[in-house]
């Protein structure tokens, strides 16, 4: 598929209805090139996700830890992140969406340092306390901002870069586990963990040159700098000229009377005395984001090493290479799951991505079970685990990976969207905390094979749940989506306004 040709609309959708879709779109490279650049800051995660998976291995020998500090020690980056999201809302209201990546680049820098610098567990827990906070901050600002740069045709695409990242990130941690391995266990872990800090560097410097959100300029009742933004964002006068009509139109409501907005109120809103239509949004973004963390990808990712271990593959350097393989599978498919968003749409992606997800892991479920239970370890038994754990990750690239970022950072009004956000992302955060500090513990007790059949039904449940609750977004303006869930009887699957206006 042409780059150029990302997000278009099929130009027979709906002509046998007398429907006129919307027409084809093309990518524009000036908020192309923004969304990269906001995007990079996800790296950050993804490098730590990956190169942790290994590094743990190490850390345990050198420092002499036990398994639940492992579990603390991995888990923690992510409850820790729950400090980041939740201030990332009001911080990015305040200081603007810009600023707000910089903050992330540079607290991330700081743990990343303190992690390589380490000379005691304390002291590693120091830098991923600081690591996760910067990590909060990023999950949260990188798809709000980007959703709020591009224009509706190619949001889905955009604002799926920053999963992208994070797996080229996870990608880049498993090749260089790989790859420094072979140094001494007092010396390797260090550089994995420590090198985080170079790019953290680049990617605070290099966000500098990015322009601030239009829709955030507008609710500051800086029209004019919007509408600079929004021209180059823009295929043309007439485009900008209407998107900012859109939101300075709804901005009108959201603002206090001095015409300047700064976020207050939102969190009364959201949870104190939500209307209908606010209900079933924040329903959904939550809903999205704890079935995200619940799939249990990030622990299957961290404890993919101890997984293929107990299916008989005992080599570090092995278990290493078997990671590269998986990240290079989850790269792939969270490629062409962005490059086809905004042609089928959220909802058919998302729905394919959680039946495979149950399939897959019921698969690696019954193939755990058959080495429980076999004295010894058939080939094509640690093969189908494999197969198992590499489908189990792609489906989940082409579903909940991208799609959770894209869906909750464009479903909330401009005045909720980044508290909204942020607390979306903060269950997201607490859920995938939560399992990936008892992920070896319960596997412990129920065994992997059980751990893996449980979180099948799971995506089961996340199946039903999105088919029921989630409306298509696809191709209309972030303005438009709120009335999505403003009808009760809405059908998602069906009803073609979520098609083509």
């Amino acid at each position: 598929m042409d780059a150029t040709e990302v997000g278009s609309q099929e130009s027979k959708i709906g002509e046998e209805d007398g429907i006129v879709p919307k027409k084809r779109a093309s990518l524009n490279k000036y908020a192309l090139a923004c969304a990269l650049l906001a995007s990079t800051n996800s790296i950050l995660l993804g490098y730590d996700i990956g190169v942790m998976s290994g590094a743990v291995l190490y850390i345990k020998d050198n420092l002499k830890i036990t398994s639940i500090e492992e579990e603390i020690l991995v888990g923690s980056l992510n409850v820790c992140s729950l400090i980041g999201s939740l201030a990332s809302g009001k911080t990015s209201d305040l200081i603007g969406r810009r600023y707000t990546i910089v903050l992330a680049a540079a607290t991330f820098f700081i743990g990343a340092l303190l992690m390589g610098l380490a000379p005691s567990y304390a002291f590693l827990m120091m830098g991923r306390v600081i690591a996760g906070i910067g990590v909060g901050f990023s999950l949260m600002i990188a798809p709000v901002y980007t959703a709020e740069l591009s224009p509706a045709m190619t949001r889905g695409f955009l604002t799926a870069l920053p999963e992208v990242f994070i797996n080229i990130g996870i990608l880049l941690g498993y090749v260089l586990n790989y790859a420094l391995s072979g140094l001494p266990e007092h010396i390797n872990w260090r550089l994995m963990l420590g090198i985080a800090a170079v790019p953290a560097t680049a990617i605070g410097f290099g966000v500098l040159a990015m322009p601030e959100s239009p829709r955030w300029l507008v609710m500051r009742g800086r029209i004019d700098e919007a509408k600079r933004i929004l021209m180059r964002t823009s295929e043309s006068a007439q485009e900008a000229e209407t998107r900012l009509q859109e939101i300075t139109g709804a901005a009108l409501v959201e603002v206090s009377d001095s015409g300047i907005w700064h976020g207050q109120g939102a969190w009364k809103e959201l949870l104190i005395r939500p209307t209908a239509p606010i209900r079933r949004i924040l329903i959904a973004a939550l809903g999205i984001n704890f079935f995200m963390q619940a799939s249990g990808n990030d622990a299957v990712v961290y404890y993919c090493p101890a997984v293929f271990k107990a299916a008989g593959i005992h080599e570090r350097k092995q278990l290493v290479g078997v990671t590269v393989i998986m990240g290079i599978a989850k790269t792939s498919f969270v490629l062409i799951s962005a490059l086809y968003l905004d042609r089928y749409g959220r909802r058919p992606l998302l729905l394919l991505g959680t039946t495979g997800m149950a399939f897959s892991l019921a698969g690696l479920g019954l193939g755990s079970k058959f080495l429980e239970h076999s004295g010894s370890k058939p080939t094509w038994v640690i093969a189908l685990c494999i197969l198992a754990v590499c489908a189990d990750v792609s489906f989940f690239s082409i579903g909940l990976g991208p799609i959770t970022w894209v869906y909750s950072s464009e479903i909330f009004p401009s005045r909720l969207r980044a508290q909204g956000s942020s607390l979306a992302v903060s269950v997201n955060r607490l859920v995938s905390g939560v399992v990936a500090m008892s992920f070896l513990s319960i596997s412990e007790k129920i065994t992997f094979g059980g751990m893996f059949f449980v979180l099948s039904g799971i995506m089961a449940l996340a199946t039903v749940f999105f088919f029921f609750l989630l409306p298509e977004t696809k191709g209309k303006s972030l303005e438009e989506i709120g009335a999505l869930f403003e009808n009760k009887k809405r059908d998602g699957s069906s009803g073609r306004r979520d098609v083509v206006d």
